[in-house]
């Protein structure tokens, strides 16, 4: 370290998905395919990592090509529940949040396509911000399977070390063309428009703990100054997750299509049917998954027009037996395997800003977040709100 050389992260020990690459180290994405391979240079924000004086100690594990709701792979087997080894953190960043909450760093890095970098974090109690698309530079790395939808996402303990991670890493470079410079205002927190929406507007169960914690935690932030109106977004018709599948399938399928065929033992057996639905989709299917997700960014716009910030639920249930895709029941309903994946995937179909924050347990003491998203590119904004809220939170009774 020269005189004068700001490095905000000195001797921060880190850990870094193992989708992203680092200089030298054997990075895999959970696959067989790339069980040997060593990555050639520094993904972008972690060359700013080790810039600022972090330290990388290891790779956190992921689902294969991080496409899956739980962190399994054939290569590594199953990430485990920091509070409960039977039960899943979650995915696909399961690694990354389970080494913050298990104490073993103070940071990591995921990604988030859909959810993997928030969905995690509230399942095993911890914080993960996922920054608006471009906000933080991709690559070089791996080929995405996603349409223009994932980022670099910190994890951490609380939401000052998110920040801190965040203003690391964020800012333009030339070698991604996606990468964009932040606003940098702030909002006075009285001054916010701030929504509420219990189930995002979405006809999803969420289990009662969750839905009581958020309603007192709302009520609680309006007595200390920070009120909010309880409106939803209003979703274009047919707007699920599962109009947006073919975008993961098609892309899964271009990348990893011709090895399947070759070799169909070399992949999860979950993402060999993600793949083998790819291949036979139709070029219209895919545009239809375009045209849904334009729609829903579109939508999302229109809410922003009239809000700064959306509280949600990050999860609508807690973690789940392991060997599990997802829960059988929440909120005392069947659902399909990824209804615990309901209040994620809309906010990167429109690449805006979102962070989950521990805000509570069940009688099990299993952690569950609260979700504060807000417009593309006000991502300070929300930090700096997020920072606010997160202590109001920890003043509250458990």
């Amino acid at each position: 370290m020269q005189l004068g050389e700001s490095m905000p992260l000195a001797g921060v020990p880190v850990v870094i998905k193992d989708n992203i690459w680092v200089d030298g180290w054997r990075v895999t994405q959970g696959s067989r395919l790339f069980a040997d391979f060593v990555a050639p240079c520094d993904a972008i924000a972690v060359e700013r990592l080790k810039k600022a004086g972090a330290i990388v100690v290891g790779m956190g594990a992921t689902s294969e090509f991080a496409c899956k709701g739980v962190t399994t792979s054939l290569l590594f087997g199953p990430t485990r529940h920091p509070l409960n080894p039977e039960l899943t953190p979650g995915g696909s960043s399961g690694g990354p949040a389970t080494a913050v909450a298990a104490d073993l760093v103070p940071l990591a890095i995921g990604t988030d396509a859909g959810g993997s970098s928030r969905r995690p974090p509230a399942h095993v109690g911890v914080v993960g911000f996922k920054p608006s698309y471009g906000a933080i530079p991709y690559g070089p790395g791996f080929a995405e399977p996603f349409f223009d939808i994932s980022v670099i996402a910190p994890i951490a303990r609380n939401v000052a070390d998110a920040v801190l991670a965040f203003e690391v890493m964020a800012g333009p470079d030339a070698r991604d063309s996606d990468s964009v410079l932040v606003e940098s205002g702030d909002v006075a927190l009285p001054d916010m428009r701030v929504a509420f929406s219990p189930k995002l507007g979405l006809d999803t169960p969420v289990d009662p703990v969750i839905s009581e914690r958020l309603e007192a935690i709302v009520e609680h932030l309006a007595k200390s100054g920070l009120r909010s109106v309880r409106r939803d977004p209003v979703w274009p018709p047919g707007a699920t997750e599962e109009a947006l599948m073919p975008l993961q399938h098609g892309g899964l399928a271009e990348l990893y299509g011709a090895a399947f065929q070759k070799d169909l033992e070399q992949f999860d057996p979950d993402i060999a049917r993600q793949i083998e639905r790819g291949l036979s989709l139709r070029g219209v299917d895919v545009a239809a998954a375009l045209a849904a997700s334009s729609a829903i960014r579109t939508a999302f716009a229109a809410f922003f027009c009239e809000v700064d910030l959306l509280l949600a639920p990050t999860v609508p249930c807690v973690a789940w037996p392991l060997a599990q895709l997802g829960p059988a029941m929440i909120g005392g309903k069947q659902v399909s395997p990824r209804a615990h994946a309901a209040f994620t995937p809309f906010v990167n179909q429109a690449r805006l800003p979102a962070i989950s924050i521990p805000c509570g347990r069940d009688a099990s003491d299993l952690p569950f977040g609260i979700q504060i998203i807000a417009r593309r590119g006000r991502d300070r904004m929300l930090l700096h709100a997020a920072v606010r809220i997160e202590d109001e939170i920890r003043a509250l009774p458990h």
